[in-house]
């Protein structure tokens, strides 16, 4: 950090397993990817590049090589996971991940209809090839899923393989563990976090109202997801009281 300054809480440093601050690439240029990466980096856990933007991103290679160079891994969004299953092209998908050397692989059914069991089962093929997260809920903003069949399916899902488990919320935080509204089913998510490892959870939180919930709820070092790259270093300035939402939350407590 630039400047000294006492009663920070311990933010843990990459490469890191928890506090993990995921980034939604939904179509950055190579330039840009340089530019964010140039002052951002030491905060950016993971890149997903969002839904199927991939399949419509010009020289998607040399991009994803860019953030390789930062050590980054980068994964295929969960729509494009569905996008080859539903055509039963499973096989082509492995063969992609491979092909521009994507060593994390989300999968997910929020857009299809996967039998659970088959869904794990695709979790632990994959596992075989690299790292899985797993995503839980529905893109559809009238399934409502109750706490324990939350819990059921993350809990069945880790225990395929998955190295976390995603909260599903969208890019624009309106479904899944948020209202239409954007506001946070905070009894969902504490009961959640009665039964789930709050370390092996990666919360979808783009707003940041929803960001200062999970901060407050969990500490500075909850994995956060769906993260615009402008808001990158403002997440990490909040995460550690340098925000006025923040400001008073670790001041005269132990770091």
């Amino acid at each position: 950090m630039n400047f000294q300054l006492s009663q920070i809480p311990n933010r843990l440093q990459r490469p890191r397993v928890n506090g993990l601050t995921m980034v939604m690439d939904k179509g950055l240029s190579i330039n840009e990817v340089e530019n964010f990466l140039s002052i951002s980096h030491p905060h950016v856990d993971i890149v997903k590049l969002g839904f199927g933007t991939s399949f419509v991103t010009p020289n998607l290679k040399e991009k994803i090589k860019v953030y390789q160079s930062f050590d980054i891994p980068v994964y295929f969004g969960g729509t494009l996971f569905e996008a080859f299953l539903i055509r039963n092209q499973f096989d082509d998908y492995l063969g992609i991940c491979k092909e521009f050397v994507i060593t994390h692989m989300e999968v997910s059914d929020g857009s299809i209809n996967i039998p659970h069991a088959e869904k794990c089962g695709y979790i632990e093929k994959l596992t075989n090839y690299g790292t899985v997260l797993s995503e839980v809920g529905s893109k559809d903003a009238t399934h409502i899923m109750p706490p324990y069949k939350w819990i059921e399916l993350m809990d069945a899902e880790l225990n395929a393989g998955a190295a976390y488990v995603i909260a599903e919320a969208r890019e624009a935080g309106n479904v899944g563990i948020y209202r239409g509204t954007g506001e946070v089913r905070e009894g969902l998510v504490q009961e959640i976090l009665t039964k789930i490892p709050a370390e092996k959870i990666l919360w979808e939180a783009p707003q940041k109202a929803q960001q200062l919930y999970f901060i407050e709820l969990v500490g500075c070092n909850v994995n956060l997801g769906n993260i615009a790259p402008s808001e990158v270093l403002p997440l990490e300035a909040m995460r550690i009281g340098l925000r006025g939402d923040t400001f008073h939350l670790y001041l005269n407590k132990e770091n």
